[in-house]
């Protein structure tokens, strides 16, 4: 529901990074031909054929051949790990993930967009057939859903986030491409009312077969077997854990110019 150049949103982070790190070159990332196309893709583009594209626009830019900072927000946190995973050139240096829902959501309490009637549209789709091959390739939304009560089906039929967890099997390109970033740092909101469950921003998730309590990223499957070399990373001090007040993407320049700003300088 947001654009690359909201004056109110990317743009303003945009102008913060700029303003506070002269000479810096911030290349904001826009998904189709126009501001309206680039809104519209993240709700209905599907995400593979969007980091594809982000991979090819950052392996055309001159500015990024000697390697790259990335920052992502909310579900553009998880994608840009995706072209961490899928892209290694030009590299990854640092990942910074600011709200991004690393496990999927199990839920969609409060929709990002400003038409109502898309989100309660998104919210009736996803609870009708979330994991049908017709809802996959066409609602972003649907490609990082994650059943708990449905594990085998969101195993099988997730066309996105399953494969860049490496659900059906480990691609090891994946696992080498993740461990060679310098640091990969997750923001999570304390007062996060939008994602669900506000942990998956730890890479937590609900322990499967119910979807009450959650379990924190080191007591997961994914961690315990390595599958992503997550483990590893987290045991050389790759990983980075920050809480921040606030609800989904709310927080002060303050914050932003203290907390984040050092990992793309």
């Amino acid at each position: 529901g947001d654009s690359c150049c909201n004056p109110l949103s990317m743009g303003y982070v945009r102008k913060l990074v700029e303003k506070n790190i002269p000479g810096i070159y911030v290349l904001s990332l826009k998904i189709g031909n126009t501001l309206v196309q680039d809104m519209e893709n993240s709700f209905f583009m599907n995400v593979n054929a969007q980091v594809r594209e982000v991979c090819s626009q950052l392996a055309k830019d001159p500015q990024l051949k000697g390697g790259y900072n990335a920052m992502g927000f909310s579900q553009g946190g998880q994608f840009l790990r995706a072209v961490a995973q899928r892209c290694p050139s030009p590299p990854m240096l640092n990942l910074i993930s600011i709200g991004g829902q690393h496990q999927g959501v199990y839920g969609f309490p409060r929709c990002p967009g400003e038409s109502s009637h898309v989100c309660d549209w998104i919210r009736k789709t996803l609870d009708l057939g979330a994991y049908t091959s017709a809802v996959q390739e066409h609602l972003v939304q649907a490609e990082y859903w994650h059943d708990p009560l449905k594990e085998e089906d969101y195993r099988k039929n997730s066309i996105f986030l399953a494969d860049i967890n490496q659900e059906r099997g480990i691609n090891e390109t994946y696992k080498k491409n993740l461990m060679a970033l310098k640091k990969f740092v997750m923001v999570k909101f304390l007062n996060d009312t939008m994602v669900d469950p506000p942990i998956s921003e730890w890479f937590g998730f609900y322990r499967s077969g119910q979807a009450k309590e959650t379990i924190p990223l080191q007591e997961t499957t994914l961690y315990k077997e390595d599958r992503l070399g997550l483990q590893e990373m987290d045991k050389a001090g790759k990983l980075v854990f920050l809480g921040v007040k606030g609800d989904h993407l709310h927080f002060s320049e303050e914050w932003f110019d203290t907390t984040i700003l050092p990992f793309l300088q």
